[in-house]
Parts: structure tokens; C-alpha cells; sequence
């Protein structure tokens, strides 16, 4: 691609751009020539922005059978404005697209009928019916101001796209510049964009679109020009998206179906579809004219967009374009929760100028069946739950027999949607219960499905497919972060280890035995093992004040790098007040009774039975959503919410960067979860997980149902950034060597102030290429310490960081007046540690990439990756390392039988070892295990008598011939085996981790049991009967289990 921009000039490139609209067949004049003074004059005035001849004869060509009257009434209501405010204009024209013009007029006899203009012909056949016109230079004169826009669309003489286009080969002028350019444009001459679907900006490198309102973060990428796939990088980004989005029949496409407005109250904002959406809802769409043929399964699809990529809005125009293409249907929005339904039910409700209708809320059954008995038409919101039957009923009503009937369902891959039967015993009667999607069919059994999930429909998961087909679209994690939909999201372990104290393990027993005295035995019992629970680990006392205390830290730290508001997930309520009341007692001035009031909040959900301390902090719902608007304002104090389950799911707070999690969570639960910091913000480079409890593992068995493209990207280590950021610094410093400026940390400003003019010079002293090589490496120092500000390694060095910032903006300024060009205000954000997306490095930094490391190849286990992360300190890394072939199934301990005869402490002992276990990665287990095989494998060499049995030899034989745990997975039978000793060293509550001889004894138990159970070299066939075995085993657990310790 460098290749292809050498030498743009801002006139190549429009040039290029004029050159792509021929080959779509658009007719091109040159702005001076059809100006008032022109040779072929197409308007009367520069203040005329609509090409009227044209504008007329596209009318008469569309609406033949009005006559001259209708089409002169309808230019006149087009002319003129109806509003002061641009965007009000603006909002007429687009239902003036969508819905036609009423227009009266008067016939022979003296009746005044009304009918409808069209302004375009969209039918597909007919796209030549209006005329497509390109014109570059067009100049507009308004209130004395005169500007000219590169380049202006007009389909049928009006102008709906305008697109500004800069220099590819000037380094100062970005597509920032582009992005500030139309905004004066819009000031200066209004009257040019009352008729604007979008707006395209592009430096020859980069091109991106986006509607009349958006800030520039959201102006977007285009990246496929027929639908079917990504473009290859090799293509100009501009081609791809005038040729994706200007295709003459596609362009009438979006003008009418993909643009809508909604306001929240105050603002009104316009709102482009993605080129993801709009793929998707197409796909869709012709889906769902298959699946409702007659002879149709009725099963449309699943289109699966991963969270924060707009899928509400997805569901959107997927409604307002079927209620067009089907005649009129009954669409029936189905969620499994209150909360999303209402925020569904808010989406919908913003668009009805899209839906052509305003949507209902069913509030009970009756209410639904109400709904449900029109003919056509009408949108529905319900939750699943309302299709339950009358109680002792096993069937549902029939509610409607109708075909034009579409349900969609969001998160379709929930389990409520099953159709599994459950006996259900009463006293002297077993009730039969069945999954939802069976009483939805009952109710609805003509009716069509399709479902909308944000993470992938599991493997196991044969209910999706049955009730809503296979996938229709698939935008996952990676795709959406390269588009910049969603951002990264990085990982980070701060496990807080636990132990017993000597002098408190004597007397733990005597102490809960005078506690419990009272208490009957079995409940004791269960007391005992409800508080060796990993619930009451987590909420000691002591690890609670140690928790607090590093968030408060970590939280403070990561402000000063960059903006951005936080959740903290616990386990229970109880844990959720004790850590605010650690929290406030280190920050009092974080705390308000006042609940207008105070940067950290506590949401939870309670009754009246809760104990009296609880009561201030459980709130209604009133309070909820309350406190969620106060969160979502960037203005408000409000920064920190403690949460429990609330708000994990559909909450959305785009400058939320940082979720601490400690709670065990896994699948879907998880992703969406930590989907709520991936949303995109002003220059947020990514959002962080800070992991107190050990979900590593969980994470990556998470991501492993996501598609190849997300397991590769989904977790990056904070190690990385370190390294990155001290190898920049190395960099920087070596530049400088031999310039003191060691000045920089001095107390007195003055002097800091010298030695900040002084490196300047020096740095303009060294050329072109120094020059150019600080300012480059500061960013991208700047970009890795915002990644990682809250190690240790970048407080150290957080000082001369900020000091190499400010000589960089020196340099850019002075840069800036010897030019006397005025550089876009990116280069004002340096200072702040905000991740900028500055013009001198003009992409995010890969950390992996920008490492070295190659981005991990996870299938099931890369060797080189595995090498690599051996090196860094976090072994639980986010990503899938040695994924357990095999989970040894963790066998649910006889509660009672074993639990009376054990003591108090023990179980403590066992509880805590059981938590400091969690964070042991598997690559651990192995690397002992090679270590322990090489010296029994000596010892027998030496000829002293372990007592091992044959098979064990061969097996520590074979295992000290490999060096590493690299190797020995090689080996498919070692490193079956391998796994299945991990899992079991894993899961078993009585191996210490912190005592070596502990380890190893429960190694070589377990290793003769595995031995017993294939012999070694072992039967293959055995093996594979009993992985498949295993995996079943593991299936029908994992529908039957949650997690549980």
C-alpha cells in the first residue's frame, strides 16, 4: 500500500476518488463549470446547493403519473428549510427519503387530492431511473463565507454525501484535519448538508464514514466491498468504501434503510449503520423471506456480533427493514430478562421513525395474547417467562396461527430457550415442565425465529440450531477491535494470597466449637463447610483490607495514565459492604449518604429480611437507574460501582476502562461480563481485567468457544507492555547520550523548566531522522505505559516519561510555527497520558507484535508461544496455553460422611489451599514433573530400588528424555497423561503448592493410578474409547453444573 501513496497530493487523491465513482457508472462535472458563472451553469446562485433541473427531471421520471404541480410542490417543500437548526432539517429530509412527500394540488374539478413524491426510485430494478452525478471543487457561498468541499454526491440533484479529502504524503495532516474541516463546513454553509446522508473523510491512507452528528471516534471504517469478506489491506481503504458503500442500488439501499435518529432527550443524534450491520440485516433479511416461504422451516438464523458492536441497533434495522419487505409483520422481541427488556424496549422505542410504528410492552399474559390477536403488523416486547403455562399445565394456547409472525430473540443461546422436559413431583403429582422454546412454539407455531447472540453459540449447545437455524453473520471479538467497534481488552493477575497464621491454627477448632455450641450437629456441619466455602476466604477480614487497599492503589495509579470509570464484581453482598466500608475508611472523601453524591456505590438488590446494616445500601430500582445514569455522565463524581450480578449484562458506560473481578465466573457469564469495558472511548486504548481471584483458567476455557481470530487476541499480558515500554526508554536514552538531563527530576521547577528547552535543542540538533525517531519512540513509550501504569516498573520510571513527553510537545510546537501549519489537535492531548492516536505513529501498537512475539497461534498448543510465556513472570496469561485435553472431573466431596470426622482447621487449611491453587498454571505441574522423572530415571540408573512397577520406569524414562514441557507435549500419550495428572494435582484439595516433597508424593500416587489404569506404553485404543467417554461425561456435567467449589 506505501507503494500507492508515494506521492498523493490532496489532488491525486481526488482525482483517485473521481476515478472510482466512474467505474460505478456516476456521471462527473468539474464544480467551476456547472457554477453560476460556468460554462454549463446548473444553478442560478452559489448559495444553491440543489441541482434543480435535475432534481426535476428525476421526479417526473419516477412519479409518472403526477402532474407538473405535484412535482413543483414537492421541490418547494425539498427548497425550504422548516427549521433554524440543521439537524431538525436534516431529520425532515431523511422521512422525506423514507416515507415520500404529501403533496396537495389542484384538479379540473376543483378538488384539492393529496398524494405521495417519491424522491428516488430504490426498487433494484430500477436504479437507472435517477440520475448519479460526482462533482469535485463545488463551491457554496453562504452569510459571505465561500468554501469548496472536494467532493459532493448528488443522486436526483441533491447533495447526500459530501467527502474531504487530504494528503497522503504530508506527515502534518491527517484525517483528523479532514474530520475538522467538516465540522467548519457545516458552521459556514448549513444549507450544503440539510440533505446529507453521511459524510467520508480520508488522507489517502486511512478513510473513514459517519453521519452529520458523530464525533470523530465514531467515524468508521468501510472494509468490504460486496459484503462477502474484509478487503484485502492492499486496497486503498477509500476504494473499498466508495465502491462498498456507492454502488448505485446498495447507495439507495442505506440512504433509506440504515440511517435514523434518535434523541435522549435533549440532543437529537443521527445514526449510520456499520458496514457489519449492514451485511448482517441484509443476510437476514433474505434469510427470513426463505425460512417463511411456505414450504420454509421457519428457522431464519443466528447472527452472532460481539458485544459493543451496536447488536441492539442491529436488531433495529433488521425490524425497520422487514416491516418494508414482508408486508406488515408481527415482529416479537423476546429477552430472558427484565433489565435487557426494558433496555431493548428503549432502543426500539428511540427509532420509531425507522419501525414506522411505536413498539408495545406486553406486561402479562393476558396483555401478550392481546397483543398478539391483530392481523399484521405491530412490535412486541416480552420476556421469555410469559410463555409459561397456566400452573399444572404441561401446554400452552395457541395465541396466533398467523405465518407472518417473526420472533426475535436476544442472547438467543441461553438455556431458557431449550425444549428439555423436567418431572416435576408434588405431593401426590408430577408436573411435566419443558423448556421455553416448546411453549413458544405452542403459542406461536407458524411463527418464524431468528436469534441474536453476542457470544458464540457453544458446541455442546444443540438447542440454538434446533430453534433458530445455523449462523447467518459472525463479527467476532478481533473483528471488531480492528474496526475499532470494540477495544482490547488486557488482562492483568493480582491474586492476594492467603494463609493460616500459626499462632490462630491451635485454637481455631476450641473457638468454633464455643461458637457453635448451641447449635444442632448437623447444622454445625453445615456451618463448618458453608464458611470454609472459597466465599469466606474471599471476604476475610484481613484479605478484604489487603483487596481495598491494592484497588484503591491500582485504581489511582491507572487515573493518572488515563480517564476512565471502573466496576468491582464480588461474590456476595455481604463481601460487597465490607470492602465499601474498607474502601471509604482509606478514601473517607469517596463516600456520601447522599445518593446524588460520593465516587463509589454499592448496587445490589435486598428485602426488608436483610439485616438492618444492609438496608442503606440495597436500593430500588428507581435507585438503579438512578445511579446508572450518574454513571454513564462523564461530568458526574460517580466512578466506582461495587456489583454482585447487577449490571453485568446489556449495562453500558462507554468510559468504563477497568472491571476488578472477585467472583469466580466462567462461559458466557464471563465474556459478557468483561465485555462491559470494551466499549469505545475518546482515546481509550483498551480495557482492563484485574483478576484478585484466579479466573485465568476460566478465561481461557471461555475463549476458547470463541472463533480462532478472538483466541489470539483476547488477552494481553501487562508483562508485555513493560517490556515494551523500558525497551523504548532504552531507546530514547541512548539517542540523548551524552546530553545531561538528568535535571529533569529537580525540585525546583525552574530548573526542570531549563532542562526541558535545553533537550529540545539538542533533539533538533540531531537531524531529520533523531528528530523524527524521539517523537516516534516517545509516543509509542507513551502508548505502552498507559497499558501498564499500574506496575511497579512503570512507576519508576513514570517521572522521565512525562519529562520526554513534554520535550516532544516542544518539538512538535516548534515544528508547528517554522511551518506556520496548525497540526490537528491530537498533538494537544500528548501531554495527558491519554493513548493518542497521533499522527506521528498512526496505529495503536500491537504490544505482541511490537515485542517480537508472533500473536500466539492457539490451536490447542503452539510451542513457540509456550516458550515464550515461560519467560514472563504471569503465568496465568489470558490466554489458552495448555488447554486440559482432559478435565479431570472434580468429584463432589460426600458432604456429610467426611466432613464430621474433619476438623475446622483442616477444612480452613484445605479451603485456603484450594484457593492459592487456582492461580497454579498447568505449565507448572509439568515442568516438576520432568524435573522429578530425570532424577528417579538417575536414582534407578544408580541402581537403588524405588519400588516402582515396570510400567512406571518406562514412563519416567520416557519423560527425562524431554527437556522441556515443550517437548514432552509432543508426545501425544505423554502428554495425554500429562494432562490428566495436572487436572488431578489440580483438584486435589491436599496437595500444597508451597511444599515441594507434598507435590511431588501426590505425583507419583497419581502417576501409578494412571499407570494401572492404560499400562504403559499404553493400550491407544483404551485411551481413545475413554477420552470420548470423558468428553461425554463432561458435556452432560456441563449442562447439569455450575460452577462450584
Amino acid at each position: 500500500m506505501a507503494l500507492y501513496t508515494t506521492s498523493y497530493t490532496e489532488s491525486d487523491l481526488e482525482q483517485a476518488a473521481l476515478e472510482w465513482f466512474e467505474e460505478l457508472n456516476y456521471n462527473k462535472s468539474y464544480g467551476p463549470e456547472i457554477s453560476p458563472e460556468g460554462e454549463y451553469p446548473e444553478r442560478m446562485h452559489y448559495q444553491d446547493v440543489i441541482l434543480k433541473d435535475r432534481l426535476r427531471d428525476a421526479l417526473i421520471r419516477i412519479n409518472k403519473r403526477l402532474p407538473r404541480e405535484a412535482i413543483e410542490e414537492a421541490i418547494r417543500i425539498i427548497e425550504v428549510p422548516r427549521s433554524p437548526s440543521l439537524i431538525i432539517n436534516n431529520k425532515a429530509f431523511q422521512k422525506m427519503i423514507t416515507d415520500g412527500i404529501d403533496v396537495q394540488y389542484r384538479v379540473t374539478n376543483g378538488d384539492y387530492p393529496t398524494e405521495k413524491v417519491w424522491l428516488f426510485d430504490t426498487h433494484p430494478d430500477r436504479v437507472d431511473n435517477n440520475d448519479f452525478l460526482v462533482v469535485n471543487q463545488f463551491t457554496v457561498i453562504e452569510n459571505q463565507k465561500d468554501k469548496r468541499p472536494d467532493v459532493v454526491v448528488f443522486v436526483n440533484g441533491l447533495p447526500i454525501a459530501v467527502l474531504e479529502l487530504k494528503s497522503a504524503s504530508n506527515e502534518e495532516v491527517g484525517i483528523s484535519d479532514a474530520y475538522n474541516q467538516v465540522q467548519t463546513y457545516k458552521k459556514a454553509i448549513s444549507s450544503l448538508f440539510t440533505y446529507n446522508s453521511f459524510l467520508v473523510i480520508s488522507d489517502g491512507v486511512n478513510a473513514r464514514v459517519g453521519s452529520l452528528t458523530a464525533d470523530e471516534e465514531r467515524f468508521m471504517m468501510w472494509r468490504t466491498i460486496d459484503g462477502e469478506d474484509v478487503a484485502s489491506s492492499s486496497l486503498p481503504q477509500l476504494e473499498v468504501l466508495i465502491k462498498g458503500m456507492f454502488e448505485k442500488s446498495r447507495l439507495l439501499d442505506i440512504i433509506k434503510h440504515f440511517v435514523l435518529f434518535q434523541t435522549d432527550g435533549e440532543h437529537l443524534f443521527k445514526i449510520l449503520a456499520g458496514y457489519h450491520q449492514y451485511h448482517a440485516t441484509n443476510k437476514a433479511i433474505a434469510c427470513t423471506e426463505r425460512a417463511t416461504m411456505e414450504e420454509g422451516d421457519r428457522k431464519i438464523g443466528v447472527i452472532w456480533h460481539t458485544q459493543g458492536s451496536g447488536k441492539s441497533l442491529s436488531m433495529v434495522f433488521y425490524a425497520g427493514k422487514l416491516v418494508l419487505t414482508m408486508d406488515n409483520p408481527t415482529i416479537v422481541v423476546v429477552t430472558d430478562r427484565n433489565d435487557l427488556d426494558d433496555q431493548l424496549y428503549a432502543t426500539f422505542s428511540k427509532s420509531k421513525d425507522l419501525l414506522r410504528q411505536t413498539p408495545q410492552h406486553a406486561e402479562n399474559r393476558t396483555h401478550l395474547q392481546e397483543l398478539l390477536s391483530v392481523e399484521s403488523g405491530g412490535i412486541i416486547f416480552t420476556t421469555v417467562h410469559k410463555f409459561s403455562p397456566e400452573e399444572g399445565d404441561s401446554n400452552y394456547p395457541a395465541l396466533t396461527n398467523r405465518r407472518n409472525v417473526i420472533v426475535i430473540a436476544d442472547e438467543a443461546h441461553r438455556s431458557q430457550y431449550g425444549f428439555q422436559a423436567e418431572m416435576v413431583t408434588g405431593e401426590d403429582e408430577a408436573n411435566i415442565k419443558y423448556g421455553y422454546a416448546k411453549y413458544m412454539r405452542d403459542a406461536l407455531p407458524n411463527a418464524s425465529y431468528i436469534g441474536y447472540t453476542g457470544t458464540p453459540v457453544e458446541l455442546t449447545d444443540k438447542n440454538t440450531p434446533a430453534v433458530f437455524g445455523d449462523y447467518i453473520d459472525i463479527y467476532d471479538m478481533t473483528r471488531a477491535v480492528e474496526d475499532g467497534t470494540t477495544v482490547k481488552i488486557y488482562y492483568e493477575s493480582r491474586i492476594a494470597r492467603l494463609e493460616l497464621s500459626d499462632t490462630e491454627r491451635p485454637i481455631i477448632d476450641n473457638e468454633y466449637e464455643e461458637i457453635t455450641e448451641y447449635q444442632e450437629y448437623t447444622q454445625q456441619e453445615k456451618l463448618k463447610s458453608k464458611w470454609a466455602r472459597l466465599e469466606a476466604l474471599a471476604g476475610s477480614e484481613k484479605r478484604i483490607k489487603q483487596v481495598a487497599k491494592d484497588m484503591v492503589n491500582h485504581y489511582e495509579q491507572r487515573q493518572g495514565a488515563m480517564y476512565g470509570k471502573a466496576m468491582i464484581v464480588v461474590m456476595s453482598r455481604r463481601i460487597a459492604i465490607d470492602l465499601y466500608k474498607e474502601i471509604i475508611a482509606l478514601r473517607p472523601d469517596w463516600h456520601s449518604d447522599d445518593d446524588n453524591e460520593g465516587k463509589i456505590k454499592i448496587v445490589m438488590t435486598g428485602t426488608s429480611s436483610d439485616p438492618a446494616e444492609w438496608q442503606p445500601y440495597i436500593g430500588t430500582k428507581r435507585r438503579r437507574e438512578h445511579l446508572a445514569k450518574r454513571m454513564k455522565d462523564l461530568k458526574d463524581p460517580l466512578e466506582i460501582v461495587i456489583v454482585r450480578d447487577m449490571w453485568l449484562t446489556g449495562f453500558d458506560v462507554p468510559s468504563m476502562n477497568t472491571m476488578y473481578i472477585d467472583k469466580p465466573m466462567k462461559g458466557h457469564n464471563l465474556m459478557q461480563a468483561i465485555a462491559r469495558v470494551n466499549r469505545v472511548f475518546r482515546d481509550k486504548p483498551g480495557g482492563l481485567i484485574v483478576d484478585y481471584i484466579g479466573i485465568a483458567d476460566m478465561l481461557k476455557s471461555a475463549l476458547q468457544r470463541y472463533t480462532e481470530n478472538d483466541r489470539k487476541t483476547a488477552g494481553i499480558d501487562t508483562d508485555q507492555a513493560v517490556d515494551f515500554m523500558l525497551e523504548r526508554l532504552q531507546l530514547i536514552r541512548e539517542l540523548l547520550h551524552g546530553h545531561d538531563f538528568t535535571r529533569f527530576a529537580s525540585e525546583k521547577a525552574s530548573e526542570r523548566m531549563k532542562v526541558i528547552v535545553e533537550t529540545v535543542d539538542y533533539v533538533l540538533g540531531l537531524g531529520d531522522q533523531g528528530k523524527r525517531d524521539f517523537v516516534n519512540w516517545t509516543t509509542e513509550l507513551a502508548k505502552a505505559y498507559a497499558l501498564c501504569a499500574t506496575t511497579e516498573a512503570a512507576e519508576q520510571v513514570n517521572l522521565e516519561i512525562s519529562f520526554f513527553k513534554a520535550v516532544k510537545s516542544g518539538i512538535v510546537k516548534i515544528i508547528t510555527t517554522e511551518n506556520k501549519k496548525k497540526t490537528t489537535n491530537e498533538l494537544d492531548a500528548e501531554l495527558n497520558q491519554l493513548i493518542s492516536k497521533s499522527i506521528m505513529s498512526d496505529e495503536v501498537v500491537d504490544i505482541m507484535e511490537a515485542v517480537g512475539l508472533q500473536k500466539p497461534d492457539i490451536s490447542i498448543l503452539s510451542n513457540e508461544f509456550l516458550e515464550n510465556v515461560r519467560g514472563m513472570k504471569q503465568k496465568n496469561l489470558a490466554v489458552e496455553l495448555l488447554r486440559r485435553l482432559l478435565q479431570g472431573k472434580v468429584k463432589a466431596v460426600s458432604r456429610v460422611s467426611i466432613i464430621q470426622s474433619k476438623k475446622f482447621s483442616e477444612m480452613l487449611e484445605e479451603a485456603v489451599r484450594k484457593y492459592n491453587n487456582r492461580t497454579i498454571e498447568t505449565t507448572q505441574v509439568i515442568e516438576e514433573l520432568i524435573q522429578m522423572a530425570k532424577e528417579m530415571n538417575a536414582a534407578v540408573k544408580r541402581g537403588e530400588d524405588l519400588g516402582l512397577i515396570k510400567e512406571e520406569i518406562a514412563f519416567y524414562d520416557a519423560l527425562s528424555s524431554n527437556e522441556t514441557a515443550k517437548e514432552l507435549m509432543g508426545d501425544l500419550v505423554l502428554k495425554q497423561i500429562a494432562h490428566e495428572l495436572t487436572q488431578a494435582i489440580k483438584s486435589n484439595i491436599k496437595v500444597d503448592w508451597t511444599l515441594r516433597e507434598n507435590v511431588r508424593a501426590q505425583m507419583r500416587i497419581t502417576v501409578k493410578r494412571l499407570l494401572k489404569k492404560y499400562g504403559y506404553p499404553p493400550d491407544l485404543e483404551k485411551m481413545a474409547i475413554d477420552l470420548v467417554i470423558q468428553q461425554a461425561e463432561l458435556m452432560a456435567q456441563a449442562e447439569t453444573e455450575e460452577f462450584r467449589f
